[in-house]
């Protein structure tokens, strides 16, 4: 078990953002996030080795985008078609396209669509922006299709939380930048009488 100390409320604020997780006894954690039109949560397990919080989510990451579609295409390049009835998230999707170990990064546009025109593309991994978590796979080295139909996972507002630990520093945790909050000084510190 872990012990006491890290059971309660914690909270992480800059600016318009503000996070929080809260540890119960039984060794699970809840997790929230709000930052403008964008809140996100999650909720898990926690274990603690040493000074370490390690987190394991119930949302499975790499699952963001559900392919819906795909098939060889004529014109050549790579195509990727994201469908949903809110306009406002096809904005924000990052295709990330690799070339061996050559990344070729492109967003959407309000249409949900991206094209490259490389001749050939070893892995095609997908992202929201507004939502990031660990990037989709969409295509890996054995697959030969260039067009892509994607949705966007029920899971989205989640967080997995993979690669992410938590370090305790007295009353507060904190953690590395990542690609869920990139910015430094990441510390979530203990409420009083939690």
């Amino acid at each position: 078990m872990p012990p006491h100390s890290i059971f309660g409320e914690y909270y992480f604020r800059k600016h318009e953002m503000v996070s929080g997780f809260n540890f119960s006894k039984d060794g699970t954690f809840q997790f929230f996030f709000s930052y403008g039109a964008v809140d996100r949560q999650a909720s898990g397990t926690f274990e603690v080795e040493g000074d370490v919080v390690k987190l394991k989510s119930d949302k499975e990451p790499g699952k963001d985008f559900i392919i819906e579609k795909q098939g060889k295409q004529a014109g050549g390049g790579y195509h990727i078609a994201v469908k949903h009835p809110n306009a406002f998230l096809l904005n924000y999707i990052v295709g990330v396209f690799f070339v061996g170990e050559e990344q070729h990064v492109e967003q959407t546009g309000s249409s949900g669509e991206i094209h490259v025109d490389l001749p050939h593309c070893d892995k095609i991994f997908v992202q929201h922006g507004l939502f990031p978590d660990i990037l989709t796979l969409i295509k890996d080295a054995d697959n030969d299709n260039n067009y892509f139909e994607l949705s966007l996972s029920p899971s989205l507002d989640q967080v997995s939380f993979k690669g992410i630990d938590l370090k305790i520093e007295g009353e507060a945790l904190t953690c590395l930048p990542n690609y869920f909050m990139p910015m430094e000084g990441i510390a979530f510190v203990k409420q009083s009488g939690s």
